[in-house]
């Protein structure tokens, strides 16, 4: 099995699971966070959030990664201070994960906010008026209508973040080893004459992969919906 793809073409698929699950862990609270706040609060400055959100979807991934070079790059406004503490994200997986994370944040977003565009507000008034603080409204009645929703954004970010290139290879190049993620590698050998037949059987895992995470999505939000309907 190793023989079919290759040690190189493993270490990319490790490389971009890996990329994909940080991508969305460290994107996800922020991410619930944010969908809450475009559904449930109005404030100055709403539709900016809202657009600043979307923004990824419609800008070229080029010009995402080129913005990110610049702002977390060694000489950029951030990257200067992280690099103070001794961090790096240029041209390294980290920033391949912050790449995928920012490319991804709009899909995530969204389907948790329709999740709690569904939730009746009028249950959270509820428990409101019994004295309960809006923290543990959150985490004992919205939290749990929403979970289906919530599972779906991450399965779709982590989807998105497997195949995401044009930002990942602006801002941290295609390093085999280090930062040479799936779609960096199918880019790499497509480069190369006769590099059709491994080409080939990358995109034939990167469809297994984000197939069987559609697939996952959809059976786990059948699931708890189930349970929440039987609650």
């Amino acid at each position: 099995m190793a023989d079919w793809l290759g040690p190189e073409g493993w270490q990319a698929v490790r490389l971009s699971l890996k990329v994909s699950l940080w991508a969305v862990a460290v994107s996800l609270p922020l991410g619930i966070l944010v969908a809450y706040a475009l559904a449930r609060w109005r404030f100055p400055g709403h539709g900016l959030l809202n657009g600043l959100v979307h923004l990824p979807l419609v800008l070229p991934p080029v010009v995402t990664g080129y913005l990110l070079l610049l702002t977390f790059g060694r000489r950029g406004w951030v990257g200067q201070w992280l690099d103070g503490i001794g961090v790096v994200l240029a041209f390294r997986w980290t920033g391949a994960a912050l790449a995928a994370a920012i490319m991804a944040f709009p899909l995530m977003v969204r389907a948790i906010r329709l999740a709690i565009d569904a939730v009746d507000p009028r249950l959270e008034q509820a428990a409101s008026t019994l004295g309960a603080p809006r923290i543990w409204v959150f985490l004992t009645i919205t939290l749990p209508l929403i979970l289906p929703g919530i599972l779906a954004g991450a399965i779709l970010a982590f989807a998105k973040a497997i195949g995401e290139f044009g930002a990942t290879i602006t801002f941290v190049s295609n390093i085999p080893g280090q930062t040479q993620t799936l779609p960096s590698a199918i880019h790499a050998v497509l480069q190369v004459p006769g590099g059709e037949a491994e080409a080939a059987r990358l995109v034939a895992v990167a469809i297994v992969i984000a197939m069987a995470a559609l697939f996952l999505s959809e059976w786990l939000s059948r699931l708890i919906a189930r349970r929440i309907r039987g609650a």
